[in-house]
């Protein structure tokens, strides 16, 4: 079992920046593959980005290219996502989500998932 524990979300101006975190704990960090996801009201949970656990492979959504930067600090336990240029459509409730083996774009291959931070950008 892993439980994980989202951080750092908040209101922002559009342009701004927020690092949310996610502290994971409950098994070993290595072999873990970490994951963001984030849901606006009446949409379905989309990937943000994610990151293998020796955070040599990262992927991201193409809508968060070049802002977004995912990151691990496995010492810690902690995955984080730093958040820049932030635009009003990236208003959302942010996951984070685990699996246990390879990094994966696709939230059905997560099993395990914190409560969620919500996000929100103003124009």
């Amino acid at each position: 079992q892993v439980q994980l524990v989202e951080s750092g979300g908040g209101l922002v101006q559009a342009g701004g920046s927020l690092r949310l975190s996610c502290a994971a704990s409950g098994r070993a960090f290595s072999g873990i593959a970490m994951g963001w996801f984030r849901q606006a009201p009446g949409k379905e949970r989309e990937f943000v980005a994610a990151i293998q656990w020796s955070g040599a492979i990262t992927y991201y959504a193409d809508s968060v290219k070049g802002r977004f930067t995912i990151s691990r600090d496995n010492a810690k336990n902690t995955v984080y996502l730093q958040m820049n240029s932030l635009k009003p459509e990236d208003t959302a409730l942010y996951y984070c989500a685990a699996r246990v083996g390879v990094v994966r774009v696709n939230r059905m291959e997560y099993d395990y998932w914190g409560q969620g931070t919500q996000v929100t950008v103003s124009s």
